[in-house]
């Protein structure tokens, strides 16, 4: 699953992932701990990164029972509401890891702004485009309601950290309303591929301006 999920987001984005994330994949809690230090904050979904004079090493750790929950409900089958939240923590951390690995084979380096911002419009176009193609899943679903209406907060997070959240996540929203409101609705097409594809390429400074620019529209 882990893998089919990474090449629908390549497929979306335009990519052909050059690494699989399945080689990258921690699931060890304990192990990211003698990693990171007593004091790093739990999460479910976590890429890990450090740069030095060989290059780049990364991981992504994800929560085991996360993953099993997900396996059970099969959202490449059915995408349902039930499994939206565990499906969204899966799509994250593929999206950072793609993002990453697309980003350093080019020798440019982001954000973690950045990183969260494509992340949130990644969740939102891959269960857009799963939620379409099953017909019983979609009946009466409000994606963009789902996702973005009610955001929650980790509480442990530092005051620079929940800033950045927010931004990411209030430029994710207007971004996906953005697409909501200029394509029709269902699996993204030829044209909404286009500016999904072009959005992804874009630096932090550009997908910002892109998304003012289509508020203003």
């Amino acid at each position: 699953m882990l893998r089919e999920l990474q090449q629908l987001h390549g497929r979306l984005c335009g990519i052909e992932p050059a690494a699989d994330v399945r080689d990258y994949l921690v699931t060890d809690a304990d192990l990211v701990k003698t990693w990171e230090g007593p004091d790093a904050r739990a999460a479910d979904e976590k890429l890990l990164l450090v740069e030095d004079d060989d290059g780049l090493a990364i991981a992504l750790y994800l929560e085991p029972e996360v993953l099993s929950r997900l396996d059970v409900a099969d959202p490449l089958n059915s995408l349902s509401p039930d499994c939206l939240a565990d499906f969204c923590k899966v799509v994250e951390g593929i999206s950072h890891f793609n993002y990453v690995v697309f980003s350093a084979a080019r020798e440019r380096r982001v954000t973690q702004l950045e990183l969260e911002m494509q992340a949130e419009v990644d969740k939102y176009v891959s269960a857009r485009t799963l939620i379409h193609q099953s017909p019983e899943s979609r009946a009466g679903v409000n994606l963009w309601q789902l996702l973005f209406a009610d955001p929650v907060f980790s509480t442990d997070l530092s005051s620079a950290e929940r800033e950045r959240y927010k931004t990411a996540w209030d430029l994710g929203a207007s971004y996906c309303r953005s697409l909501e409101a200029r394509y029709a609705e269902g699996v993204p097409d030829r044209s909404m591929l286009r500016e999904l594809r072009r959005f992804f390429r874009l630096p932090q400074p550009d997908k910002v301006s892109h998304i003012n620019a289509m508020n203003f529209a």
